[in-house]
């Protein structure tokens, strides 16, 4: 009798609870990019956050939601992605402005320009936008093609997951060759980790695909290895390597 006159409450908390873990989900990915939003546009400088961290969630995203198609997985994951490429757009959008506007006598690059050297380089957000959409028409085309073979549908999910689980490499790579994070947000890979950690929870106890599960715990990996970056550096600051060379903009969840 005492469970049962406890059903009335349990029953609508547990589906509170659902609410807001899916919530999480679907909004907990971008947070970790608004105090290194804010930072840009406070200092009017984009070189501590690499832009190709934008490349790797764009192409992720955009392999998941093709992968939905072949093989339903939860609303939440799917509207994650889609809140995640308009996030990366708008962080493209800024760290584009930002950088031509303190760049002098700069030579117009396009995406049209089809020059290797200076991919994801490009002088105007439009040129970003052109590229997503190219990807997106060809690699749609293909999942248009290929949908009915299993291998061809996990081996998509597989790429979207492990790429988003790379997440953090560009942003590493940058710290290793400045041997500095500065102009790197803190609280956005402190936030990177819990969120990452938080995400492969979510799907270990809700059965997403393995390779979700695989690769979020990768990422949660990568993260900690930033972490590590960031008091290496602070603690026993290094020279810069004579090598490195300083981009225009460069993950840096």
């Amino acid at each position: 009798m005492e469970a049962e006159g406890l059903g009335w409450l349990l029953v609508p908390l547990h589906q509170l609870v659902s609410w807001v873990a899916a919530g999480a989900m679907v909004f907990g990915g971008v947070v970790p990019y608004i105090p290194q939003y804010r930072d840009i546009r406070r200092t009017q400088n984009a070189d501590g956050f690499s832009t190709h961290v934008c490349l790797v969630l764009l192409v992720a995203n955009i392999l998941r939601i093709l992968f939905w198609f072949g093989r339903h997985f939860e609303s939440p994951l799917l509207w994650q992605s889609i809140v995640m490429i308009l996030t990366m757009l708008l962080m493209l959008k800024l760290c584009t402005e930002v950088r031509v506007a303190n760049e002098l006598n700069i030579k117009r690059r396009s995406f049209a320009d089809f020059d290797p050297h200076h991919f994801w380089h490009w002088s105007s957000f439009s040129d970003y936008v052109q590229c997503v959409l190219a990807f997106t028409g060809v690699a749609g085309y293909i999942t248009y093609l290929s949908i009915d073979s299993a291998l061809f549908v996990e081996t998509l999910g597989f790429l979207a997951v492990l790429t988003e689980a790379m997440l953090g490499v560009p942003q590493l790579y940058r710290n290793y060759c400045h041997r500095s994070t500065e102009g790197m947000s803190l609280k956005m890979v402190l936030m990177w980790t819990s969120g990452d950690t938080f995400k492969t929870a979510y799907f270990l106890l809700n059965g997403a695909p393995l390779q979700f599960s695989v690769c979020g715990l990768l990422q949660v990996m990568v993260d900690l290895v930033i972490l590590g970056q960031a008091y290496a550096f602070a603690h026993h600051p290094q020279k810069p390597a004579a090598h490195a060379v300083h981009p225009a903009s460069t993950k840096a969840l």
